[in-house]
């Protein structure tokens, strides 16, 4: 692990829905361009969340698929990205995407194209970071967001499945990736908690297991590390800490509006964690 900064692309993804995947990539992407000066967001779910969510249905349904243009026919990457706010961009989600998906089969070097036709055209000459927004699913598009970055993200909410999708993006795709290519996970990030936790809620479980385990405490982010004299000050009513991104109307809110939460509500509690998640990019790693 090095604490010196250097252009890096990271990517942010679970094998499951709903987990704050598209929340987390682009609040990180705006505190890394916060703190650096320019990043890109890149939305390669088909679902198109993160481009819709920042207003950008025009890219999103647009004649031209972008997204085959850059990574199957090696068009220049600038002429396909849109503004999000001041320093930061987003190169957007296509309606097409499952097509690109497919020729994506079909081409030589196939996991390659987003890591050689965008992260190598941009990263260090036009963006200080690239965070990618990946598909909740295995494909060549996740493929090519692992082997683009060689670093992941993983977030995790409160909900049933919550342990599946961690074992199952850890074995399925970082460990299988890992025998071609050099792929580390940065940090596993538990978010949209509630705000107690001295009941055996499923947010508790989620932060017992995730600080409990040798293999996954390491990869904690400082907001959501726990001893278990932390816990037990905790259930003992000494320390009223909460740990974890925690649920915040303004989170949601913040995309309704069409930008990250930091242009929506820069007084949010919230902004401090997403900022030690730039921080752990940087770093390329968590430093405790």
């Amino acid at each position: 692990m090095s604490n010196t900064k250097e252009p890096r692309a990271v990517a942010v993804g679970i094998l499951k829905g709903g987990f704050g995947k598209t929340t987390t990539a682009v609040n990180l992407a705006r505190e890394l361009a916060e703190r650096n000066g320019r990043a890109l967001v890149v939305d390669l779910d088909d679902n198109g969340h993160l481009t819709l969510d920042l207003g950008h249905r025009n890219a999103f349904e647009a004649d031209t698929n972008h997204a085959h243009a850059v990574l199957i026919d090696g068009d220049d990457p600038r002429e396909h990205t849109v503004d999000v706010v001041d320093g930061l961009d987003l190169f957007p989600a296509h309606t097409e995407l499952e097509s690109v998906q497919n020729s994506l089969k079909e081409v030589q070097m196939g996991s390659t194209r987003l890591k050689t036709h965008l992260v190598d055209e941009l990263l260090g000459d036009v963006y200080d970071y690239i965070v990618v927004d990946t598909p909740a699913n295995r494909g060549k598009l996740a493929d090519n967001a692992m082997y683009a970055t060689n670093n992941i993200i993983i977030p995790l909410r409160p909900e049933r499945g919550y342990e599946s999708g961690l074992v199952n993006t850890v074995q399925r795709l970082v460990k299988q990736a890992q025998q071609y290519f050099e792929l580390e996970i940065l940090a596993v990030v538990p978010n949209n908690l509630g705000d107690r936790i001295d009941q055996q809620t499923t947010d508790r479980q989620l932060l017992e297991e995730i600080n409990g385990r040798e293999k996954i405490q390491p990869l904690v982010p400082n907001f959501a590390y726990f001893t278990e004299a932390d816990f037990q000050a905790i259930d003992a009513g000494t320390s009223d800490r909460q740990p974890g991104i925690r649920h915040r109307a303004a989170i949601n809110d913040s995309l309704d509006e069409r930008v990250p939460l930091r242009d929506y509500d820069p007084d949010c509690d919230q902004l401090d964690h997403y900022d030690e998640l730039a921080q752990i990019v940087e770093n390329r790693g968590v430093i405790r």
